[in-house]
């Protein structure tokens, strides 16, 4: 494996921007700034949080001064019980103690929360400036920094405000994973296992038959392994908003087991399961309802099943009261004229968006998943 950095265009017709991979690439990501057209000399304003702050800030600060930008950094909590409205007040107000202007940047330095939140903030800063992502999560890295959504949680539900603001570059340093703890990293695997089910049957086999983590519960990937598994999620991903920005269609398919996998994160209060991992959950109990539905086989469920476990991730719904989980469905975002719409599987590597599900089959799948 060469340090070549792997470029991944988002070919969108108002803003195209790309994703780079590459080792290392945090040391580079003032001159990555300049390639990619944004001004010297602005202020830009680095959030973070303080697990990824501690290794990593004082690399991205200096890569930025030697490239001839004015950085500040910020330090925000991370983790879904922050991702509200008060956090973003507060990055709101380090912009204004740092004079950051319609010409300046914002800086995601973390994970999916912290990019969501900065994301949000740089939309609605002087009615929006740009952002850039620098992922530091294995979930991050293949599906949040990429596609422009951004937002917060609402005590109802989940991303319920937010905005679509795409990045002007994201950049991934797979380096970053090292630092990574191991149930992070188990939880992003549950975005990968996404991408081989909406679409990407060569990516499912491959994770069929390689081994995360050995006996001693040490990182078994090594840097091809990791390179193929971002390389292969970012490709899909890039495919997918291109083609659908704002989520009028085909987009939806990446939402695949997150319907209800955010009813666990907004019944079983936020941080309870990391988000990676309430996805895994809503990804087995939705083929569960697949295969009452008949959509697809119970041998390609168990498949799925079989390969969550594997991974480490939780797979066994959790003990929900029947009724607040059909109230929390029902406030969910994607419901669209009192449907509830799910992303079924029809086979691995093929999903679509159906609104035809009853309650009654929810409640009997909820019977079989309790």
């Amino acid at each position: 494996m060469t340090n070549s950095p792997i470029q991944i265009p988002v070919p969108l017709s108002r803003q195209p921007y790309e994703v780079i991979i590459q080792e290392g690439g945090l040391n580079n990501i003032g001159k990555e700034l300049l390639k990619a057209g944004i001004q010297k000399g602005i202020k830009v304003l680095v959030v973070s949080n303080e697990d990824v702050a501690e290794p990593y800030s004082k690399i991205c600060l200096n890569s930025l001064s030697s490239s001839g930008y004015d950085p500040n950094l910020i330090t925000v909590e991370a983790g879904e019980q922050n991702k509200n409205l008060s956090t973003i007040s507060i990055i709101h107000n380090a912009a204004y103690s740092a004079k950051i202007e319609r010409g300046s940047l914002f800086i995601a330095l973390g994970g999916g929360v912290v990019g969501d939140m900065t994301g949000f903030a740089a939309s609605t800063w002087l009615r929006g400036i740009d952002v850039v992502q620098i992922p530091t999560t294995l979930l991050a890295m293949v599906d949040a920094a990429i596609g422009g959504k951004t937002g917060v949680n609402h005590s109802g539900g989940k991303n319920l405000i937010g905005a679509f603001h795409q990045p002007r570059l994201v950049l991934i340093d797979p380096s970053t994973l090292t630092t990574l703890p191991r149930r992070e990293f188990i939880a992003g695997m549950a975005e990968v296992i996404k991408y081989g089910i909406i679409e990407d049957l060569e990516l499912f086999n491959y994770l069929e038959k390689i081994q995360l983590y050995n006996e001693t519960s040490s990182m078994q990937l090594d840097q091809s392994q990791i390179y193929k598994i971002l390389e292969r999620s970012v490709k899909t991903k890039a495919k997918i908003v291109t083609a659908d920005e704002k989520e009028k269609g085909i987009r939806a398919i990446l939402n695949y087991g997150h319907t209800f996998g955010h009813v666990i994160e907004t019944l079983c209060g936020y941080g309870t399961w990391l988000h990676g991992e309430a996805v895994a959950m809503g990804m087995v109990a939705v083929g569960e309802l697949s295969v009452i539905r008949g959509d697809w086989t119970k041998e390609e469920a168990n498949r799925q099943k079989k390969l969550i476990q594997k991974t480490g991730l939780p797979y066994k719904w959790p003990k929900l009261d029947r009724d607040k989980v059909l109230d929390t469905l029902q406030g969910d975002k994607k419901v669209k004229d009192g449907n509830i719409r799910f992303i079924i599987p029809k086979k691995i590597g093929l999903v679509e968006l159906q609104d035809t599900v009853s309650t009654e089959e929810i409640k009997y799948c909820l019977e079989l998943l309790n």
